[in-house]
C-alpha cells in the first residue's frame, strides 16, 4: 500500500486530512512561489501550475510508493492574485480592498500516483463573501498575526471566519483541500476511502 505524502508545510492543510482519519507523511516542496514565471498567470491557471510543480518536486525526493498531493491556493478579486501577505502592511491592504465584497478562492491540486505513473490535477473554486470591516476590526485581525501566511489573507477556520458571513461551494477548499475532490481522485485512483485511510 501507497503512502500518502502532502507535499505543503500547511498545517491547515495537514489538519484536513488527519481529522478525515488520514495519516500524511509531510514533505515541503520549497517551490518559489515568488517568481515571474507564475506570477504572469491568471490566478486560477497559477494555481494549478504551482501544484504541480510542488507534486512534481516532492516526486523526485522520495524513493519509496506513494500517492503525492501537492496544492495551491489564492484570492482572486477582479482577476487579481492575493496570495500570502507576508507582511502587516499588505495584510491590512488587502483587508480593506476585500471588505464588504465577494470573491473567489481558487485550490489547485496534483494528486500523483507514484506506483502507476497516474496524476489527475484539477482546479476547485469557492465563491467567499466578506462583511464590512472597521478599520479596528482589521487592525485587531492582523495583530493577530493569523492572515499573514495564508492566501488571500484570511482564515475561514480561526479568527477570520466572524468576517465572512456566506460561501458558496466547498468549505474544505477554502481551508486548503478540497476533501471531496480528492476522495473522487482516489475513487479514479482505484482507492476506496476506507483503503486511503489505511495508508500509512
Amino acid at each position: 500500500m501507497p503512502r500518502i505524502v502532502l507535499a505543503s508545510q500547511s498545517s491547515s492543510r495537514r489538519r484536513l486530512l488527519e481529522d478525515a482519519g488520514l495519516k500524511p507523511t509531510i514533505i515541503v516542496s520549497n517551490v518559489d512561489e515568488e517568481t515571474d514565471f507564475f506570477n504572469a498567470m491568471t490566478p486560477e491557471d497559477m494555481v494549478i501550475a504551482l501544484a504541480i510543480s510542488k507534486a512534481h518536486t516532492v516526486r523526485e525526493m522520495i524513493d519509496y510508493p506513494a500517492i503525492i498531493i501537492g496544492c495551491d491556493s489564492t484570492f482572486d478579486v477582479d482577476g487579481v492574485s492575493f496570495g500570502k501577505p507576508g507582511s502587516p502592511e499588505v495584510a491590512i491592504e488587502r483587508a480593506k480592498k476585500i471588505s464588504g465584497r465577494t470573491g473567489l478562492l481558487h485550490t489547485g491540486h496534483c494528486i500523483i500516483d507514484t506506483e502507476r505513473g497516474i496524476e489527475i490535477t484539477d482546479r476547485v473554486t469557492t465563491k467567499v463573501t466578506f462583511t464590512d470591516m472597521t478599520d479596528d476590526e482589521i487592525a485587531d485581525y492582523v495583530a493577530s498575526e493569523e492572515p499573514l501566511h495564508v492566501a488571500g489573507g484570511f482564515t475561514l477556520d480561526g479568527f477570520g471566519s466572524p468576517f465572512i458571513p456566506v460561501i458558496e461551494g466547498d468549505y474544505t477548499n477554502v481551508v486548503g483541500i478540497s476533501m471531496p475532490f480528492l476522495r473522487n481522485a482516489m475513487n479514479q485512483l482505484g482507492y476506496s476511502w476506507p483503503q486511503v485511510k489505511e495508508m500509512q
